[in-house]
């Protein structure tokens, strides 16, 4: 029997929320504690390690609100540049181009409040049963949402990305090697770019059980 993959995460939260009125909306407040903790507590639950977090606009703050989690910081000094210098800063943290923390990586967006570790065990289970090298990526009702799973084989071309895109300009290039994993609900499509998502997150939080 192969020995299960060793699966990072990569949280991704150095953004500068310009579309929000004025504030980190990472830092805002969703049932009692900060949207960044969220995702940093699904990457903890679900056993992923180790759990990274990439930070950069408003470093300190963000830094606190993840204080006492199983986790390294890591700060991005390029944050203003886009989204692929995070995800550089990240796979440098895993170890570089050759990927030595682990067998792959989970690159979870900061503002994805709803994720569970059940979605992410999910992907985990997916990557362990796929052909390698595979690039898990969730999916609901026929759409593909994130977080995505990327195997270490693909470190070296995550490390070269640029701009505001992230790494899933690579889909069509590794076509061949996606696995597209149902999920049974859409929190792998919900993230919060604006206020008004963002209130409805928190109608959603409020009226949801979270365990």
């Amino acid at each position: 029997m192969h020995p299960a993959p060793r699966i990072a995460a990569v949280v991704l939260a150095a953004g500068r929320s310009t579309r929000m009125a004025g504030c980190n909306k990472l830092l805002a407040g969703l049932g009692g504690i900060a949207l960044v903790r969220h995702a940093a507590q699904a990457a903890v639950a679900a056993g992923l390690a180790p759990v990274v977090a990439v930070t950069g606009n408003a470093a300190a703050q963000v830094e606190a609100a993840l204080a006492g989690l199983p986790l390294r910081a890591v700060h991005n000094p390029d944050f203003a540049a886009g989204l692929a210098s995070s995800v550089r800063t990240g796979v440098q943290a895993l170890g570089g181009a050759a990927g030595a923390a682990a067998d792959g990586a989970v690159f979870l967006l900061g503002d994805m409040p709803l994720l569970r570790a059940a979605h992410l065990l999910r992907l985990m289970q997916a990557f362990a049963d796929a052909p390698a090298p595979a690039i898990c990526v969730p999916t609901y009702g026929g759409r593909r949402g994130n977080p995505v799973l990327w195997s270490a084989a693909y470190f070296p071309r995550l490390a070269e990305l640029a701009g505001d895109r992230g790494a899933r300009v690579l889909f069509e290039e590794y076509a061949a090697h996606l696995v597209e994993v149902p999920m049974p609900d859409d929190a792998v499509l919900v993230d919060i770019d604006t206020d008004a998502a963002l209130e409805q997150v928190r109608a959603r939080f409020a009226a949801q059980p979270h365990g």
